[in-house]
């Protein structure tokens, strides 16, 4: 089962999945089977040195939460504080979680085998993913180079799903936008809108601004630019040249014209609330007959008869009519006027139907529309007349490319804000490389996946999986050895440490886990270049792990007899491969299937995970569970409220694998009363079989 991560107190979510693998292994047990069920912890990357660093800076909302965490665990209001005061440094934060997980895990009555635990920042791990990085760049899986990410201005490095506050609930997209440029008529500036639809260009009637908005005019790649503050900031990160020279507020564009590319005629700028700044560039186009919210923004403007007469613009904006460029069928001339009116919009406020009539005219028209006689490509479909019309725009010198994100509010777990930037000379895992995928899918294909609907998803997830980000600036765990200013990130150095299971507890007992730290410091201190500690990590994993190279050699450096390094290679080759990992559907997208992509690049085939099975969330009282409702059920509650045997009964047969679980209280005393029936029953009828047998044998009873 994944190793936890120790940031905090576990709760029934954990306690549900690792119930079940529990049940699994005691079942093998049961039919005659020897199980290795292990556990270690998992504390790579930034979420435990972001809380170090936030009860560092006294923030309140950290020392409550993990105040409240400690309690669980010691009675003491004095002992409560003076732990927490360890906790401005993180590895005091790992060593206390990961002590308090083992004692709730054996609370609940787990059979792990806590021999073999270890930690991902362990020195001797450090030379484990050594190795399994240098095996990865050998195979050509690693590169460098510039690619968009997700990426923490203030932290300044490139960020993944556990250095995001929420990261494990939320799913954040990075979305391309296409860059229009309008040339502000008699001046060589340029209003700049982003649009995810460039090909309804051609039905453009005016530019909208938000009139309130401090706009800036930057110089960009040797442009005058005129785009929103927090989009100047984010180009500066997106590969181009941003140099801030001045500011205008909205409400000073409003009444000009601009030059529209490709259709080289005027339009006016007008005023809309909808626009928000730190969305693309606060500058919108308006494409009224194909866009619900141009639509509404201008059948409201037509209206507002004070911002008319206060901007001048009465003349110009009552002379506007949509210009239909798309040929839709089953809809009018005006798709977006038909939509508008069919939800019911009443204005640009309704901002939640307008989205639905967004997504509702976009959906229909990139898949049914055909492009009309008064654009540039008529009778394309809409998705071909798209790419044309880039082509067009980039030929013209007007069209660019910026990159946001889906959710826009995204934060790291130090509350800074993550925005999509292209970073240059960062590392890849190159997920894309059609040798590996099509190993990926080999191994995908020769394993059970239950239940059977979740393998779907996993071919979804292989197919998209590219390139992505496996190393960071700061956080905890192993330095990428030849670029050690790099730290390998936490998703990234927790796919085959399984292997590590089958000999952690060996290493450790003989002393060889120091000899493993002295060499991987050796590699990272010398950026790869002492080849003698180099070549010592290599041949012992080598011959380990893969049965490669020679074992005299190997029992040479580390100064152990070959009798040992032969039982670790055993040890290994008897319990490979995985037979069953167990987790949850959230896991996915991201260890689950990095876990199958891994062993794949590394291992032969007969290594190969076999199984992975699922289990859904669990939520309580109907509700999703979250501290901020006060609904959270913590482990440590659990076996002193329920009793383990109960709360294991009910998290087992509540539902089905792949249906979340409603915790409900009064669920839990229906099977306690089943529980105590079962019970009561099992006892009666030993007390009848031991009366029988007394009076069969003519015994006293």
């Amino acid at each position: 089962m994944p190793y936890p991560y120790v940031s905090g107190s576990p709760h029934i979510g954990h306690g549900r999945t690792f119930t079940i693998g529990d049940i699994i292994a005691r079942y093998k047990r049961a039919r005659g089977f020897n199980v290795l069920f292990p556990i270690a912890w998992h504390i790579t990357g930034t979420p435990i040195q972001s809380v170090a660093d936030r009860i560092m800076k006294g923030d309140p909302d950290d020392i409550k939460l993990y105040s409240w965490y400690i309690s669980l665990y010691v009675d003491d209001p004095g002992k409560v504080k003076e732990i927490l005061s360890t906790f401005t440094n993180p590895w005091n934060i790992a060593r206390f979680f990961a002590s308090v997980y083992i004692r709730d895990f054996m609370s609940m009555g787990y059979s792990m085998d806590f021999r073999r635990q270890f930690t991902t920042g362990d020195p001797d791990y450090n030379a484990f993913i050594i190795w399994q990085y240098y095996k990865l760049r050998e195979a050509g899986y690693i590169t460098q180079g510039s690619h968009v990410v997700l990426f923490s201005p203030d932290e300044n490095q490139a960020v993944g799903e556990h250095d995001i506050k929420g990261g494990d609930e939320i799913t954040v997209d990075i979305l391309e936008f296409n860059l229009v440029k309008f040339r502000l008529e008699g001046s060589d500036e340029y209003l700049v809108a982003a649009t995810l639809r460039p090909e309804t260009i051609y039905g453009i009637t005016n530019v909208w601004v938000h009139p309130n908005v401090e706009y800036v005019i930057a110089n960009v790649n040797g442009e005058k630019w005129i785009v929103s503050k927090p989009a100047a900031w984010k180009l500066s990160y997106q590969g181009y040249d941003v140099k801030v020279v001045g500011s205008i507020r909205g409400e000073e564009l409003i009444g000009k014209y601009v030059i529209a590319p490709l259709i080289n005629r005027g339009v006016p700028v007008l005023p809309a609330n909808f626009i928000d700044e730190n969305t693309g560039t606060g500058i919108v186009y308006s494409v009224p007959a194909h866009a619900p919210y141009d639509y509404v923004a201008l059948v409201d403007l037509k209206k507002d008869e004070k911002t008319l007469e206060r901007y001048g613009i009465k003349e110009i904006v009552e002379s506007i009519e949509p210009i239909s460029i798309i040929k839709l069928p089953n809809y009018g001339k005006y798709p977006a006027k038909d939509v508008v009116e069919k939800l019911g919009v009443k204005d640009q406020g309704d901002r939640e139907k307008l989205d639905e009539a967004t997504r509702i005219v976009y959906r229909e028209e990139f898949y049914n529309g055909v492009m009309k006689e008064n654009t540039l490509f008529p009778g394309l479909s809409v998705n071909e007349a798209r790419e044309r019309t880039i082509k067009a725009l980039s030929e013209q010198g007007a069209w660019g490319r910026m990159y946001e994100l889906e959710p826009r509010k995204v934060f790291t777990r130090s509350g800074n804000p993550v925005i999509a930037a292209v970073i240059k000379d960062q590392w890849f895992l190159n997920y894309g490389n059609p040798e590996w995928k099509s190993k990926a899918f080999k191994c995908l294909n020769s394993m059970r996946i239950i239940p059977v609907k979740y393998r779907k998803n996993f071919e979804d997830v292989f197919n998209w999986l590219s390139m992505r980000p496996c190393a960071r600036k700061r956080g905890l765990g192993t330095r990428l050895p030849w670029d050690p200013g790099w730290i390998i990130e936490s998703l990234s150095d927790s796919t085959i440490y399984m292997a590590y299971y089958t000999i952690a507890h060996k290493i450790r007992l003989s002393g060889l886990d120091k000899k493993l730290g002295e060499f991987a410091r050796r590699v990272i201190d010398s950026k790869g270049t002492d080849k003698e500690a180099l070549d010592a990590i290599m041949a012992f994993f080598n011959y380990v792990f893969l049965g490669e190279g020679d074992l005299n050699r190997v029992s040479e450096i580390y100064g152990v007899n070959k009798e040992f390094i032969k039982d670790l290679r055993n040890e290994f080759d008897y319990w490979y491969p995985v037979d069953e990992r167990h987790s949850g559907p959230d896991l996915i997208s991201s260890h689950l299937s990095f876990f199958i992509f891994h062993h794949a690049a590394i291992f032969p085939e007969k290594y190969w995970p076999r199984s992975i099975t699922l289990n859904e969330y669990v939520i309580r009282e109907g509700m999703k569970m979250s501290r901020s409702l006060g609904n959270v059920l913590p482990l440590p509650y659990v076996p002193r409220k329920y009793s383990t045997d109960l709360a294991r009964l009910y998290l087992a047969s509540a539902t089905d694998l792949d249906t979340t679980l409603d915790w409900r209280e009064d669920d839990v005393a229906s099977v306690a009363s089943r529980l105590v029936r079962f019970w009561n029953l099992a006892n009666d009828i030993i007390r009848r079989v031991n009366h029988r047998l007394a009076l069969m044998l003519g015994m006293p009873h």
